[in-house]
């Protein structure tokens, strides 16, 4: 049975590992090598794999290290040259199946945070990176605000018991801002009451339930009139489209958090 647990790394950061068969790991956005490495030796497991989501060096700093030790694993990423260490790029569709899994994933390309960002859906589980938060969303750096806009549609169109596994920590700054955009919200309230408390345990808030952030996280929430209102009123002026209002929370976002 797969299982699947985080390594934090940095400040804020998950680098996710995934177990299914005795003595083999895959990895996912390791920006660091060295709590990979520490947590392979003392589990004693050979990395067969990783599973990178975008070029940022926070989710592939470690791989020249990870490979220096385990040079016969394989790095899957998307295409992408400023991906140096990338063994087996990957686009929309491809299918991967890491060697040590029984489970394939499958690609989807998801830019907007970056122009080459790309998600791995499997085992009831997305592992998005940067593009979609538990509450919120990455920022756009060579992507696309309507990029974007249009990765974070496909997500929510996929069933809502899928896991969304993250790679950051930022939970409740995010649900802080989808306070400002739905005030009073039972169901943002209720999420903000139980994520503080795991957080006071010293638990990550991630993964988390696709139907929770649609219940909850703003940028998939573009089409709630609450939200639009929210969101015009953000931007002074009347926002004829999802892809206006994705806009509008965005750069509302980057503004109140500078």
């Amino acid at each position: 049975m797969l299982d699947i647990r985080p390594i934090p790394a940095f400040e804020d950061n998950y680098i996710w590992l995934l177990t299914e068969s005795p003595g083999t790991a895959v990895v996912v956005d390791p920006g660091d090598a060295d709590p990979v490495l520490e947590l392979l030796r003392a589990e004693d497991r050979v990395l067969t794999a990783v599973l990178v989501t975008h070029h940022h060096g926070d989710h592939i700093g470690g791989l020249s290290g990870l490979r220096s030790v385990f040079p016969d694993a394989r790095i899957y990423g998307p295409v992408d040259r400023r991906i140096r260490d990338l063994t087996d790029p990957l686009g929309e569709r491809s299918v991967v199946r890491p060697q040590g899994l029984s489970v394939g994933f499958r690609i989807m390309e998801v830019p907007g945070h970056t122009s080459t960002h790309i998600a791995y859906l499997g085992a009831g589980s997305l592992f998005c990176g940067d593009t979609l938060f538990a509450g919120g969303c990455g920022r756009v750096f060579d992507g696309t605000f309507e990029q974007l806009s249009d990765s974070l549609d496909r997500i929510a169109a996929l069933p809502p018991e899928t896991l969304v596994y993250c790679a950051h920590e930022y939970t409740l700054a995010n649900l802080g801002f989808a306070d400002w955009v739905e005030p009073g919200s039972p169901s943002l309230s209720a999420r903000m009451d139980a994520d503080r408390r795991r957080r006071a345990m010293d638990l990550p808030t991630v993964p988390s339930r696709l139907e929770l952030e649609l219940a909850t996280n703003p940028f998939l929430r573009t089409r709630i009139p609450e939200v639009v209102r929210a969101a015009e009123r953000a931007a002074a002026r009347p926002l004829g489209s999802a892809r206006e209002v994705f806009k509008a929370l965005r750069q509302w976002k980057d503004e109140a958090y500078d």
